[in-house]
């Protein structure tokens, strides 16, 4: 169980790190987050931490969307990121929780003339999704939120009622996963997931356009497909259509990693089961993670110091 946390400039006992009841963020969803998997490599007794730098710049956007300033600079985050997480002396896979927001107490909807403020948490973290089999999905009734109403390119806090909306009707309804569509009616992303179709052994994603998060997830895949299985990644909108007769989908995120589709209402996707694709990065980002890929190192860093 995690120990310590990062708050109000300190590292405190995680029991002391509350905000009241008052607090902007918590009344009006005015904060922004990331979410960093540690991964547990149990051959060479050490924590990765997968991309993390990436993960902070992505933070630092959204908070220029925000209008908020993180205390330090990116490379001063990632130390008190690996500091946190050394303390907690996690020896099994982790999440990682860095949260900027307005810590102001008062009553009033604005994001002009507050406290920015941050914190970091972890906790141990299993698999999101069921990582042995493809995932049952179906096309959420909820549209994803349009960029003009919350920008969908900031992991904005308040943004994520629209995922939790369409998580719990496909949970609910007997399904793994909820695909939630633009206001237009083409795909957009998972609650929480980017999405990938596999057609004619290309990968086909939606575009930041689309309203989707740029996942770093994402990205590691496109990049991997590229360079380790010589597909090509092709960003254009998706119709619903496409999910049907694709011969795979696959979701990706940092919590649900690479996770294949094996149904979409009802409809088998492909053969039904994990597609040749899927199987292939599954297996090559689970190894990449664990810092088992010389050629991706860079991407893993470590939480505790070589004996």
């Amino acid at each position: 169980m995690s120990t310590y946390a990062y708050f109000n400039g300190e590292i405190v006992p995680l029991g002391d790190a509350k905000i009241g009841i008052m607090n902007h963020t918590f009344n009006y969803g005015t904060g922004v987050f990331e979410g960093v998997r540690g991964y547990w490599n149990g051959k060479e007794e050490q924590l990765y931490l997968f991309r993390l730098k990436e993960h902070y710049e992505r933070l630092q956007r959204s908070c220029r969307i925000m209008t908020m300033a993180l205390p330090f600079d990116i490379p001063k985050l990632c130390d008190i990121t690996v500091d946190i997480t050394r303390r907690n002396a996690h020896r099994e896979d982790c999440y990682v929780r860095p949260l900027a927001y307005k810590d102001s107490e008062l009553i009033g909807v604005r994001l002009h003339q507050l406290n920015d403020a941050f914190l970091i948490y972890t906790a141990p973290f299993g698999k999101y999704l069921p990582p042995d089999r493809g995932i049952r999905c179906c096309v959420s009734s909820w549209r994803r939120i349009d960029d003009n109403a919350i920008p969908g390119r900031a992991k904005v806090t308040g943004l994520y009622v629209n995922s939790a909306l369409s998580k719990s009707e496909a949970m609910l309804d007997g399904y793994d996963e909820a695909i939630v569509l633009t206001q237009s009616g083409t795909v957009s992303e998972g609650s929480a997931e980017n999405v990938f179709i596999v057609v004619d052994g290309k990968l086909i994603t939606p575009p930041a356009s689309d309203n989707i998060l740029v996942g770093v997830t994402r990205n590691t895949v496109i990049q991997v497909a590229r360079e380790q299985l010589g597909i090509e990644t092709i960003e254009r909108s998706i119709g619903r259509a496409e999910l049907y007769s694709a011969d795979e989908v696959i979701l990706t995120g940092s919590a649900a990693e690479v996770t294949p589709v094996s149904e979409i209402d009802r409809r088998p996707i492909g053969s039904g089961g994990v597609g040749p694709v899927a199987a292939k990065l599954q297996e090559t980002y689970l190894s990449i993670v664990r810092g088992e890929v010389e050629i991706y190192r860079e991407w893993c860093t470590p939480v505790y110091p070589k004996s």
